[in-house]
């Protein structure tokens, strides 16, 4: 933290795969969601490049709907990824540069309200590993805001459930613990998380999900639907031609939210003349999208196993996320937990106001305040390093951190020189529940390249491994009876270099009129 003052404003930004909110702590103390330029609460997480700007919110989603071929969609889900999967004019952009924009959009209109701020708690997903928590936050940098700390969807969820019932009140007593089962079903990621309430303390005992399932698949299957009944009338699949793709995709959208409220719904698509009067039954779109209900299904059931507990044991039900609207979410929760889901929080805004809560939490640390409640996480992939196998001679990874380990921890793998006088190491870490390393998420390689002079052959060097609650790591070796500490430059797989992360953040922001690549 670089500052004590008490005029920061709190922000939590829930940056979502479809749609991102802003949420601030008002001068009461009580989180509340912001509303961005257009007056809305949620901005559409689409970025369009037009020939001289780059648009992005709602603007962007309906150029998106008419030229998709020059929009950037659900950039979240590539996130970690090198580029992000379009050509956008005529090049590729890292992921993170896109997700940038939306920050960087969020926090203009967010101080058009509250003032100019930078720091800000951000939330991912609980599935998120740790390249995607890396480049969450470096979008951050480039969008010129200091990224306090990163958050888990689902916790923060949880905190602004806890705000609602009044657990977050020094002058409550919690007097029982409960355990919470927070079902996020995002536009374009599912997370499974359960948590245990302890009085002011928040623990996480399990994590499951899935990054690449959420709302936005139902909106395939929904295209797919209006588009085969499209070819029986027409001869013509839309989903061959960018711009009817387009096109009748924001009509799907629109008409999911529709079979969330009515049993039917009818989508009216007209393309180079051609018009089509489509009707989908809810029991069409229900029996269509049943398999990756199906999914979450069996996500929930892994995550209470892997937290040891039964749905007799669990207190209350969250939703999260504008999909968890659907009727088919809910009918399926009530069926598995045998009670009905929590909705005193909005589905669309809990994120973001509890990342605010968060963001008020460590503002307040900074200055001194006694802590109004403590959050225990777990981690949501294994952690380990590439060696081999002694048998086998073949490559194989070392499990340091197992999956739903509680954090912070430090933990410790010892190695040994292969030969006398050896003067540098090379360790490769990944992330991945895989023996196999061509399974597992590489993250970066450790090298090291001053051991001291004339070590023997088979001397220890420790690699230690700092897990932060957070879900970043850091690494340090350690030669053991060796006196001075080794220098380790630790090198991320597809992170962006320093120089590109600040040339980008001079270009976002407007301050300087250069093209990066």
């Amino acid at each position: 933290m670089k500052t004590h003052d008490h005029n920061i404003p709190p922000v939590g930004i829930d940056l979502g795969t479809t749609y991102s909110v802003v949420a601030h702590l008002d001068a009461q103390g009580h989180p509340e969601t912001l509303v961005n330029a257009e007056g809305e609460r949620l901005t559409p997480s689409v970025v369009f490049f037009d020939e001289f700007e780059v648009i992005v919110g709602r603007e962007a989603l309906k150029a998106f709907a008419r030229l998709p071929e020059r929009a950037a969609e659900c950039s979240k889900r590539d996130v970690g990824y090198k580029v992000y999967h379009k050509v956008l004019q005529g090049k590729y952009y890292p992921p993170e540069v896109i997700e940038a924009y939306i920050l960087n959009k969020l926090r203009q209109d967010a101080a058009q309200q509250i003032g100019e701020f930078s720091q800000v708690v951000i939330t991912v997903p609980a599935y998120f590993d740790e390249v995607r928590r890396k480049a969450t936050q470096d979008a951050g940098y480039m969008a010129g805001l200091e990224v306090m700390d990163i958050i888990n969807e689902p916790v923060a969820a949880a905190l602004a459930f806890a705000y609602e019932e009044g657990f977050l009140d020094n002058n409550v007593e919690v007097s029982q613990s409960q355990k919470i089962l927070v079902y996020d079903l995002g536009g374009g990621t599912f997370d499974v998380t359960v948590m245990e309430i302890r009085g002011h303390e928040y623990v996480t005992l399990a994590i499951d999900g899935d990054v690449r399932l959420g709302g936005w698949d139902w909106d395939q299957r929904l295209v797919d639907l209006a588009a085969e009944k499209i070819i029986r009338v027409h001869g013509f699949d839309p989903r061959e031609d960018v711009r009817a793709w387009g096109k009748l995709w924001s009509l799907c959208e629109e008409a999911k939210r529709t079979l969330s409220v009515r049993s039917k719904a009818v989508i009216s698509f007209e393309y180079q003349g051609r018009t089509a009067e489509i009707e989908i039954q809810r029991e069409q779109f229900e029996e269509a999208t049943q398999d990756l209900l199906d999914r979450t299904r069996f996500t929930t059931i892994q995550a209470l196993k892997a937290a040891g507990v039964t749905w007799d044991e669990i207190d209350r039900v969250l939703l999260v996320g504008g999909s968890t609207r659907m009727p088919m979410v809910r009918r399926l929760l009530r069926e598995m937990a045998k009670k009905e889901a929590e909705t005193s929080v909005s589905a669309d805004e809990a994120v973001a106001l509890g990342a605010a809560i968060h963001a008020g939490w460590l503002l307040g640390k900074a200055r001194g305040e006694p802590p109004r409640f403590r959050i225990r996480n777990v981690n949501s992939h294994s952690l380990g390093v590439v060696g081999v196998d002694p048998l086998t001679r073949r490559p194989r990874v070392g499990t340091i951190i197992p999956r739903n380990t509680r954090l912070p921890i430090i933990a410790k793998r010892r190695f040994k020189t292969h030969r006398p006088n050896q003067r540098s190491i090379l360790v490769q870490i990944v992330e991945g529940e895989s023996p196999s390393p061509e399974d597992c998420c590489p993250i970066g390689q450790v090298s090291v390249k001053d051991l001291p002079l004339n070590l023997p052959k088979g001397w220890p060097v420790e690699v230690i491994f700092h897990y932060r609650s957070n879900g970043r790591l850091r690494v340090k070796i350690r030669v053991p009876q060796m006196e001075r500490d080794i220098n380790a430059e630790f090198h991320r797989e597809r992170a962006l270099t320093k120089e590109l992360l600040d040339g980008w953040r001079r270009f976002i922001s407007g301050k300087e009129p250069t093209d990066y690549e």
